[in-house]
């Protein structure tokens, strides 16, 4: 059946809406919190991946969050900008206000339905949460024609109860219905019962979008979203990488390929151009400087990766036996020389739109062309892989108050190791000249002198970007301080300028956590 919807006119049963919400429900993992500039740089990459919706963030949790929904709704264009809002009256004018400017909007409100949220989190009666989801609703639809009501925990909420709710929220105007299963608890079959009980019990049911949203607790939040779609949903609630809330949503690019890949089972579509996915899924990792698990479904390095003797021999003879998609599909390319010294500025540039780096601003350009032809100078072959982790590195510090310079070092078996350094700070250049177990711990003791914090160091990691003694060096390091946790990332031939740059990229993380107001205690949804 085709439904008429506010956002996307008449919707045909074959479609799928997918709705981000790598902004707000994968923002909310510990140590991924994300500052304006990059929310604003990931939503634009989402627009381009053909999300249909981007839950841009939760404006009234705190000024920050309100910003940068504000700021989404404006510059982004394309996709149906949603801010989330309790049931609180405050909390949807907050939300009203926030994605206004935006060229489709949506709010999206809920409250909790399950017994044991009502009894211990609300402290609500059934009757309260049935008025709270009529009045609530009820305030978004004057604000707002597109307007999402979920039931959070909907998945351990008992049935009878559920569908009364769901039927309150579609008299009030909701448009689309929401069932997350918020806690990872659900199995297939229960997704598919829930979904097959309204759908037969709702009046007015087959005429809203039908929305699931499912974590991954239990490793099924794939699986059940899947489910959900077979019996009925038509709107698919996921994040870039699966991040999100412990051990988070239902990864987009999984659920994608599942549709693409298995249309003799499940003949949806959805608006995703999947050739992108790697290149959003690599941006996501370089701004939180969280890396997937190389075994991760479709975006992890050995995803298209062959060792056995005998998948190889497969592979050789058709690539259809051990692959059930091509590389190219999500955006994988094979390693290949692409550039070298002698390449140009203007060849620089167009390599870079190729790979799906448009729009780059002048100064990020300049400064990411320097740094390969310094690498070109160093290493006797540049892949493409080398180029995206420079590129990455550098658009990822356009917004930062402290930059790398240059660093000198003398390190051997012979005594201390010895760190000289230089950063910009505020645009001023400062250095310092330190020594340490090591040219990692002197180059980390030159930055504290620096720029002094009381952060601890927790991790720090190193990986190579591509094969080889000359590949370029991805590290890692993570920062706790006060209860904040933050990870940076660097990118560099050197490891060690690589550790400089990534503590760099952390610190500068950590500072806009220290200016972001403190949030109320709020409970969302998912």
């Amino acid at each position: 059946m085709t439904i008429n919807h506010p956002s996307f006119g008449q919707l045909p049963p074959d479609r799928v809406v997918v709705f981000d919400t790598t902004l707000r429900d994968g923002e909310q993992s510990p140590g991924f919190s994300m500052n304006l500039a990059e929310k604003i740089r990931l939503a634009h990459a989402l627009a381009e991946l053909g999300a249909d919706v981007i839950e841009a963030g939760f404006p009234i949790a705190s000024p920050g969050d309100f910003d940068s929904v504000e700021a989404i709704a404006r510059e982004v264009r394309g996709p149906v900008i949603c801010g989330l809002a309790r049931s609180a009256p405050g909390d949807i004018a907050r939300a009203a206000e926030a994605v206004r400017p935006a060229e489709r909007a949506r709010i999206h409100t809920f409250i909790s339905t399950s017994k044991l949220h009502m009894k211990y989190k609300l402290r609500m009666t059934p009757e309260d949460v049935l008025a709270a989801v009529t009045s609530s609703v009820t305030l978004a639809r004057n604000h707002v024609a597109d307007v999402e009501w979920s039931a959070e925990d909907g998945s351990r909420t008992e049935p009878d109860f559920l569908a009364r709710c769901v039927e309150a929220a579609i008299a009030a105007g909701a448009t689309t219905i929401n069932i997350p299963d918020t806690v990872g608890y659900a199995l297939p079959e229960d997704l598919t019962r829930i979904f097959t009980d309204l759908l037969r019990r709702v009046p007015g049911a087959d005429t809203v979008v039908l929305s699931a949203h499912n974590h991954n607790d239990l490793g099924l939040a794939v699986a059940n979203t899947v489910a959900a779609l077979r019996a009925g949903a038509r709107q698919v609630e996921c994040t870039i990488n699966g991040i999100g809330e412990r051990a988070g949503n239902a990864a987009l690019e999984e659920i994608t390929m599942a549709l693409r890949t298995r249309q003799d089972a499940m003949p949806w579509h959805t608006g995703i151009a999947s050739e992108r996915i790697l290149r959003t899924s690599r941006l996501l990792s370089t701004i939180t400087g969280f890396d997937v698990q190389p075994n991760k479904a479709i975006v992890g390095r050995n995803a298209f990766a062959h060792e056995s003797g005998i998948h190889q021999d497969g592979m050789l003879k058709n690539a259809q036996t051990y692959e059930i998609m091509t590389p190219e599909s999500v955006g994988w390319t094979k390693t290949s020389l692409v550039m070298g010294k002698h390449s140009g500025r203007a060849a620089f540039r167009d390599k870079l739109a190729s790979m799906g780096y448009a729009g780059i601003g002048d100064n990020a350009l300049n400064d990411a062309f320097r740094r390969f032809k310094d690498i070109a100078d160093r290493k006797k072959i540049v892949y493409d892989e080398d180029i995206a982790a420079l590129v990455d590195d550098e658009l990822g510090r356009d917004h930062t108050r402290i930059r790398f310079c240059e660093l000198d070092l003398h390190a051997g078996s012979r005594g201390p190791a010895r760190a000289e350094l230089t950063l910009e700070v505020d645009g001023v250049r400062r250095s310092a000249t330190e020594t340490g177990d090591g040219p990692v711990d002197a180059t980390f003791r030159a930055i504290r002198t620096i720029f002094p914090h009381e952060a601890t160091l927790v991790l720090f990691s190193v990986g190579a970007v591509t094969e080889g003694t000359d590949a370029q060096a991805k590290t890692t390091v993570r920062l706790s301080e006060d209860g904040k946790m933050v990870d940076g990332q660097g990118a560099d031939t050197d490891t060690i300028v690589a550790s400089a740059r990534a503590y760099v990229h952390a610190l500068n993380k950590l500072m806009v956590k220290r200016l972001r107001t403190q949030p109320a205690e709020l409970s969302a949804t998912g």
